[in-house]
């Protein structure tokens, strides 16, 4: 199965897509000479979407029959019927997979709190397909915040804004604020333009655990808690969306992500602060959050083999994240290791991933340090924070 976009899609206004051959034997052959954006499943499926750049059909190829609109898979058509009825879909972001129901529907939203066992004054994120919804969910939207949806949409981006009359208290956590922004991923641009409405989709994990960045990740986390699972593979960023709240014009991040810092100032042309703790209830926010089964202490780069080799004396299965400067030669007393990638990029694409593999690898600590808080290394190092956060369970002593 497979969905195509065709004509002009929403999310990608000025970019036509022909007609594609889906033959996975053969090169993806998008006729018309317009680029398309093809990946794989988990399970083998094609998908196939418009590229957020503006092609043009060359000349000598017959001109494809455009028209707005979707052909949508029978994956699509499910999950639009599930969220109507009032159902749980796992949703694919770019960020990671979304727990989806009908943000209108207090029911739904409740099985969302029940399934994550999510305390209910934490509000969830309303996933809408583009910033020409905004006005249908809040009651303003300030200049400023207008000027990051424009730039940054559909993308890693959450915006705090007035709660609208549509938006449910329960979906919000009681405030007077909703959190939402719009997906940049082409199976949740396709299920939003289907189901034709808001869709709140926290992380599809249990709450505080390590969020989930593909299919099967939400599979082992919440099983038959979801009555539908929509695989997109791999999410693209790895770590969640960054939520920015603009007070009396002021911006600042309530919690770092997928769009950084620098980013944001070099199109508001202004500084934006990053206050250690949040003013406003926001996802994410719990002291412990992100947390893999294994306990996670951080130390400094320079201290990551000595701590290593405590716990292990101490009676630990240790796991160390590595920095690339890092010489891991002499670390000889680790039950498993991962060097970490230059990148922050790949980093934070991977940071789940290697805290899943240390659970998986029956790791009990995990010893990490935290990368410098510029660019996506700010996001990192607030999940590892996050992660290491203080827990209810007791295992063996930690000194180190």
């Amino acid at each position: 199965m497979a969905f195509l976009t065709r004509g002009h899609h929403p999310a990608f206004p000025t970019t036509p897509v022909s007609e594609v051959d889906l033959r996975k034997d053969a090169a993806i052959g998008i006729l018309g000479g317009a680029w398309g954006w093809v990946f794989t499943g988990s399970r083998g499926q094609v998908f196939v979407a418009a590229s957020p750049r503006e092609a043009t059909p060359s000349t000598g190829h017959r001109e494809p029959s455009w028209f707005n609109g979707l052909v949508m898979t029978d994956e699509i058509a499910e999950a639009v019927a599930v969220l109507r009825a009032g159902g749980l879909v796992a949703l694919p972001t770019e960020t990671v997979y979304g727990l989806a129901a009908d943000a209108t529907n207090i029911a739904a939203v409740r099985r969302i709190f029940e399934a994550k066992q999510r305390p209910a004054s934490h509000p969830l994120i309303v996933h809408i397909s583009g910033a020409d919804q905004l006005a249908d969910w809040v009651t303003e939207v300030p200049p400023t915040a207008r000027r990051l949806a424009e730039r940054f949409w559909p993308g890693p981006l959450t915006l705090i804004l007035p709660r609208g009359e549509r938006v449910p208290a329960e979906t919000a956590g009681g405030l007077a604020t909703v959190a939402i922004r719009a997906p940049d991923h082409p199976l949740a641009q396709a299920l939003l333009t289907a189901f034709g409405g808001g869709i709140a989709a926290p992380s599809a994990n249990r709450f505080g655990s390590i969020s989930p960045t593909t299919a099967d990740d939400v599979r082992t986390e919440l099983g038959d808690a979801i009555d539908f699972v929509l695989d997109g593979g791999p999410c693209q960023v790895g770590v969640e969306s960054t939520i920015v709240q603009i007070v009396d014009h002021t911006p600042s991040i309530l919690r770092p992500g997928g769009v950084s810092r620098e980013q944001l100032e070099a199109i508001l042309g202004e500084p934006v602060a990053v206050p250690a703790t949040s003013p406003t209830p926001v996802p994410g926010q719990h002291p412990t959050h992100y947390a893999p089964r294994a306990k996670v202490v951080l130390v400094k780069a320079g201290q990551l083999i000595s701590a290593a080799v405590r716990a292990h004396q101490q009676g630990h299965r240790v796991g160390v994240l590595i920095p690339p400067d890092v010489s891991d030669t002499a670390l000889t007393t680790a039950h498993a290791q991962i060097t970490v990638p230059e990148s922050m990029q790949t980093y934070a694409h991977e940071l789940y991933r290697f805290l899943r593999e240390f659970d998986h690898q029956g790791c009990d600590l995990i010893i990490a340090s935290l990368p410098q808080s510029r660019g996506l290394g700010l996001a990192i190092a607030n999940r590892l924070t996050r992660a290491a956060g203080p827990r209810n369970d007791h295992g063996p002593a930690t000194d180190l």
